[in-house]
Order: C-alpha cells, then sequence, then structure tokens
C-alpha cells in the first residue's frame, strides 16, 4: 500500500494534468479532539471525486456540497469545522473538537509533478505554500518537520512537508513475518522481508512486500535505512539476525529491534559487545524484547505489540518503560520472588 498522502498527491497531480477542476485541503489546525492530525490532507475533484481524509467523513460530505453549489476560486483560503458544540456534532467530531483547513484552488499541475517525482526518488520534500496567491516553492528536507503556517510577511505562508513512505525490513519469513508485514503494509509501510533459507521463502505469500534472498548484512546494506526505516530481526538465529543488527545498528533507522526473551536479548547485547565491538550507545539503540506488553501469545497478537511499538517511535510517542515486554514481565515476576508480600497482599 502506498503512502496515502503520496497517493493523494498522484491523482491530484493527474487530475490538474487532465484539465480538471480540484482542490488541495490541508488540516493546519486542530483543537481539542481531532479525528486526523495535523497535515493530513484531502484531495477534491470538481465531479466530487475524493482522495485521502481530513475526517471520519462528514466534512469531507461538506465539502463536496460546497464545491457543487459554487466551484471555489481565488487564492488559498481557511475554513474551518466544529466551532460550536452543534456544529461539531453534526460533523461528527468528537465532543469540543475543532479543526481548520487550508484550502488550495487549482493547484498548479507541472508543481504537483515536479512533488510526485522528488516522492518517487524517496526524497524528503518541505512544500511552501504563499497565501497570498497559492504560489508552491519546494524545497529538500533533511529531517521530517510539523506543518507550520505564519501569517506574517507578504501574505503568510504554509510549510508541509512530505516525504516517501516508511519503509519496513524484516529478517526471516516465518509466520510472525507474515503476520507483521500484512499489518504494517496496511499501515502504509513498505515493507521488504529478507530470507536467505529457501525452506522458509518456499510459503511465503505477502501481496506488496517485496521477498530478497540475500543474507542479512548485504540486505540491510542494499536496504540504506533512513530515518523513515526500521529493521526488525525475527529469525531467533544468531547467525542471521546479529548480521542484520550490526548494520543496522550503524544506520540511521529509526526502530532496530529483534525477536527473544529477556534471556536472549541478554545474550545477544553481550554477544556483539564481546565479539564485534558494539559500544554501550549503539547497543542501547537495539530493542528488545520487542513489543509492547499485552499479553500477546500467538503470532498476529505478537505482531500487534511489535507494530505498535514501531509505530510509537515513528509518532515520537514516548512510551514509558513499563509498557515494554520485559519491564512489565519483571514487574509481573517480583511479587513471585517474595511471596511475604504476596501473602500480605491476599490479607
Amino acid at each position: 500500500m502506498e503512502n496515502l498522502d503520496v497517493t493523494v498527491l498522484r491523482h491530484l497531480r493527474d487530475w490538474r494534468a487532465a484539465g480538471r477542476r480540484a482542490l488541495l485541503a490541508t488540516v493546519v489546525r486542530t483543537w481539542g479532539s481531532s479525528p486526523r492530525p495535523v497535515g493530513s490532507i484531502l484531495a477534491l475533484r470538481e465531479d466530487g471525486a475524493v482522495v485521502g481524509s481530513v475526517s471520519g467523513g462528514c466534512i469531507e460530505d461538506d465539502l463536496i456540497h460546497r464545491a457543487a453549489e459554487a466551484w471555489p476560486a481565488g487564492p488559498p483560503a481557511f475554513v474551518s469545522y466544529g466551532v460550536s458544540a452543534d456544529e461539531a456534532h453534526r460533523f461528527g467530531l468528537p465532543c469540543g473538537g475543532t479543526l481548520e483547513l487550508l484550502l488550495e484552488h487549482e493547484p498548479d499541475a507541472a508543481g504537483l509533478a515536479e512533488l510526485v517525482r522528488m516522492l518517487d526518488e524517496g526524497r524528503l520534500v518541505r512544500r511552501h505554500v504563499r497565501l497570498a496567491d497559492g504560489r508552491v516553492r519546494l524545497a529538500a528536507a533533511d529531517a521530517p518537520e510539523e506543518l507550520r503556517v505564519d501569517l506574517g510577511a507578504d501574505g503568510g505562508e504554509l510549510a508541509n512537508t512530505f516525504g516517501p513512505a516508511y519503509r519496513l525490513l524484516l529478517i526471516g519469513a516465518g509466520q510472525l513475518a507474515e503476520v507483521l508485514a500484512s499489518t504494517a503494509i496496511a499501515c502504509g509501510f513498505a515493507v521488504t522481508v529478507c530470507d536467505p533459507r529457501e525452506e522458509y521463502r518456499g510459503a511465503w505469500n505477502v501481496p506488496g512486500a517485496t521477498l530478497v534472498t540475500d543474507m542479512p548484512d548485504d540486505a540491510v546494506r542494499a536496504f540504506r535505512p533512513d530515518r523513515r526505516s526500521g529493521v526488525v530481526a525475527l529469525t531467533h538465529d544468531p547467525k542471521l539476525d546479529d548480521l542484520a543488527l550490526l548494520e543496522a545498528l550503524d544506520s540511521e533507522a529509526f526502530y532496530v529491534g529483534a525477536i527473544g526473551s529477556r534471556r536472549n536479548q541478554s545474550a545477544r547485547r553481550a554477544r556483539l559487545a564481546e565479539h564485534f565491538g558494539l559500544d554501550r550507545p549503539a547497543l542501547e539503540r537495539l530493542r528488545g524484547p520487542i513489543g509492547l506488553y499485552i499479553g500477546s501469545k500467538t503470532p498476529p497478537e505478537i505482531a500487534i505489540s511489535v507494530l505498535a511499538e514501531i509505530l510509537a517511535l515513528k509518532n515520537g510517542v514516548a512510551l514509558p518503560a513499563v509498557m515494554g515486554v520485559a519491564e512489565a514481565k519483571n514487574r509481573r515476576a517480583a511479587p513471585m520472588q517474595q511471596p511475604e508480600l504476596q501473602a500480605a497482599a491476599c490479607c
């Protein structure tokens, strides 16, 4: 599944290139609860066709209705929804939810084509829109940035960062990898799976995932992890997992983790330090046991646990240590190691 922003921009480019009237709606501010985060985009064609989302659906319906009555024209314009409790209820916003959109009418087809081309090349792009007249300037970005609206000189400017899909490289083509790959693809990740073992690749069947047969270290180097990439080792075989982890920990990947128990993780860290010279900062980047503690036992449950942790890091959410598998299990084991405290708690 392609990154949703890229899908929206690709459709908008094609509509405008074909001479169709269309607009781009961007969520620029929210107050209280909101169905979609700041930076979310939607493309609306003159005949009511919609790609993307800025809410749960009711706001999209209102935009279509407005466009059908009188197609908007002119420079970019702000529009707010959910200012009052009645309006919030009407548009299906949560209690107290309010959001503000910027509507860009008839965005330039050539500028959209250039933006999509840059994204197809895997580049991170900052799109600057001059509010006075809708003129767009594209600039390469070094890191993702929050959407910014500057209402200062020259009528103000909106700047929004667009990037290629977040990527995951999974080492091992077992059952857990199948579920994790499918779920990650549904969340918009581009997924590559590496397994040099023919016996595991034979049954692999996940549409949309790229399967490679290189040795894990070669696969990581070819993958070239960046700050929008994660690497997860899932084979339980140190000869394969460790090779991948060594390369991944030397990259900019935002997530590097390996499956395994607390004992296995401790042994892995000791092995990587002793035999491969990894220092403490590198080892601290290695996540494991991976996932959030939800009592998961089956491959689908474990996959959900792991992907939840990956998404939290991707979205910049600081997770308390107690949500991690290791800390949660350590806490659960503590009362069993202190029977006098357990007895006191029962009385």
